[in-house]
């Protein structure tokens, strides 16, 4: 469902997204690890077809992101880093529009919104400005922008960002009730999360995969709980060349 070849980013001379390649199909949930700086959000708006790459492809469910993007973003729902928005509407103003870019008929349009909004519990700020919103229920309003279409691929930017530890679990749930039939990928600095959601942890540093393997798998192999894991690998392998330097 997601397929990356090759994926390059550089900005000026910074080579910010080193050669990736990887594969993710239905039922996965891809923990995408990496310290800050990485290439993690860079990889994921490249792959989302919101920024070009220098090199290499990205497809979802066969569309490529660059030469295919609009039946690319039909099967694909994204929360960016931030969780943008327009700060003066309102929750339901801004997920109607969002349902008339989607193409939402009446009654799949209704639908979807009543559910959309009783799963993230928008309710009571349903008519106040997202501008007003805290930090957790405007992530809640993108990550309902982002499922509102119930699309094939999901690719999440920190979607528990702001949250309190039940707004989380909550999230958490969410998550994993939508897993079985859909691929979603995850960018988290909480690792507690990966263990909790995820069926595959990637770490990346300096724009390179390091590891690709279960979260059980890399705390059994590195003895230890994930966080030392994360530790010692991206210390151990994050020694950015001249080039990158530069």
């Amino acid at each position: 469902m997601l397929k990356i070849e090759g994926l390059t980013k550089r900005f000026g001379q910074k080579l910010v997204v080193n050669n990736l390649s990887f594969r993710c199909g239905p039922g996965e949930v891809l923990g995408f690890l990496g310290p800050n700086g990485a290439g993690k959000s860079t990889t994921m708006k490249m792959a989302a077809g919101f920024v070009a790459p220098s090199a290499g492809t990205a497809s979802i469910c066969g569309h490529d992101v660059q030469t295919d993007k609009l039946n690319a973003q039909r099967r694909l729902g994204y929360l960016p880093e931030g969780a943008p928005s327009y700060a003066d509407m309102t929750p339901a103003q801004f997920l109607n529009f969002i349902a008339d870019v989607r193409g939402l008929d009446s009654r799949s349009r209704r639908d979807r919104l009543t559910e959309v909004i009783e799963l993230l519990h928008l309710g009571p700020v349903l008519d106040q400005s997202i501008e007003t919103l805290s930090k957790g229920f405007t992530r809640r309003v993108g990550l309902a922008q982002a499922i509102l279409h119930d699309p094939d691929v999901l690719i999440l930017d920190e979607p528990t960002d702001g949250l309190d530890p039940n707004q989380k679990h909550e999230v958490r749930q969410l998550i994993r009730s939508m897993s079985e039939e859909k691929l979603i990928v995850i960018s988290t600095h909480i690792l507690e999360e990966v263990e909790a959601v995820c069926t595959r942890a990637m770490i990346i540093a300096d724009g390179r995969l390091l590891v690709d393997d279960t979260p059980a798998n890399l705390v059994a192999q590195g003895a230890g709980d994930l966080d030392e894991v994360f530790r010692k690998i991206t210390t151990s392998n994050a020694s950015p060349t001249t080039e990158d330097r530069s």
